[in-house]
């Protein structure tokens, strides 16, 4: 089976920077979609970035300007970087894959991938 792997986060002050990853095994499209979500308690999931087989890349709005993700597709490794972090980017953060490529429209919408990693933690807090 297809599987996630999570890891990078943790605790930083609000304007500090973390550096997430995700390493995938099992998933061998070579065509394919993989994003990065976060949900906090008491909110509903939101999209945050993603990527394409092509390079291709979307962000939500609420991290433009602060947010790269990237892959390494000799290791199989998602990541996402963070910069100039706010108490509000605390949430729990999936990487996700799907085979295939999406539109905007359906880029950062989470019922359109299967595969999900267990996810990490981001706490920003002073």
């Amino acid at each position: 089976a297809v599987r996630l792997v999570e890891s990078g986060g943790g605790s930083v002050q609000p304007g500090g920077s973390l550096r997430l990853s995700c390493v995938g095994s099992r998933f061998s499209a070579r065509v394919y979609s993989m994003a990065w979500f976060r949900q906090a308690p008491g909110k509903e999931r939101e999209g945050v970035a993603y990527i394409n087989s092509f390079g291709g890349t979307i962000y939500a709005d609420s991290v433009k300007g602060r947010a790269t993700i990237s892959q390494n597709n000799g290791k199989n490794t998602l990541n996402l970087q963070m910069n100039s972090l706010k108490p509000e980017d605390t949430a729990m953060y999936y990487c996700a894959a799907e085979p295939g490529i999406y539109s905007s429209t359906w880029s950062l919408a989470g019922e359109k991938y299967r595969y999900w990693g267990q996810g990490t933690q981001v706490t920003v807090s002073s």
